[in-house]
């Protein structure tokens, strides 16, 4: 489904060019030209992006601005013939994205909203990372372990070595590259700790496909690889 914009604009011949080069990327549009307007519209759902004005009859676009902050993380794009330094950083510290100051390029516009919209791609990516292999899932951002659907208890340790095996596997690391990932380029202990972590992890978890790698460290198989 197509991304959708609510574009707030009192200018209408801005709005029509701004709406003519969104629609050849594919965008879907509402717009008005007030704020009031435009907030009552975002009650029946918010849109994927706004892009405000600011000086606008009635509720400016700071105010605005601030309504929807308070009530969504949606990118926000201002658009403005303010061109002040103060007017810039007073729209971003009210939860804005991007500042564009009039006369804009549509083209520049364009851009900067893609590049918005990729951005919020790559944070969803990240705030919903994971790792499975078979029977084995771990949750990147809170840490957590789960083996045949049931969750794990590991020490921090032990899950920055199990993620660093996992999100690189079937490559093989040795000893002394897993000292410098899990406790850094300054510990001088024995590279008998990562022995100790994967002897606890295998302890934990009944099958883990860590393998042993002689003579030089350890590699995490992937479970659905073909054995032959």
């Amino acid at each position: 489904m197509s991304r959708h914009i609510f574009i707030v604009e009192d200018d209408p011949n801005i709005r029509d060019i701004v709406s003519a080069y969104l629609k050849k990327e594919g965008f879907r549009l509402s717009m008005v030209d007030n704020a009031e307007e435009a907030w009552e519209m975002a009650r029946g759902g918010q849109p994927d992006m706004w892009i405000l004005d600011i000086m606008l009859p009635g509720m400016d676009g700071y105010e605005l601005c601030k309504k929807i902050r308070q009530e969504s993380d949606v990118p926000i794009i201002i658009i403005s013939a303010k061109d002040e330094e103060v007017d810039k950083i007073l729209g971003l510290e009210l939860g804005s994205d991007d500042y564009l100051t009039k006369p804009f390029s549509p083209r520049e516009l364009v851009a900067r909203v893609k590049r918005l919209f990729k951005r919020v791609v790559i944070h969803q990516e990240q705030q919903n990372e994971q790792y499975r292999s078979g029977n084995l899932l771990i949750e990147v951002n809170n840490r957590r372990v789960f083996w045949q659907d049931k969750e794990i208890e590991v020490t921090a340790k032990e899950f920055d070595l199990l993620y660093s095996l996992m999100k690189n596997e079937n490559r093989a690391f040795s000893r002394d590259e897993l000292l410098r990932l899990i406790w850094g380029d300054d510990y001088f202990g024995s590279d008998r700790a990562v022995d100790d972590l994967v002897k606890r992890l295998r302890k934990k978890i009944d099958g883990l496909p860590i393998e042993t790698v002689w003579g030089y460290g350890y590699r995490f198989r992937d479970d659905n690889e073909d054995p032959s």
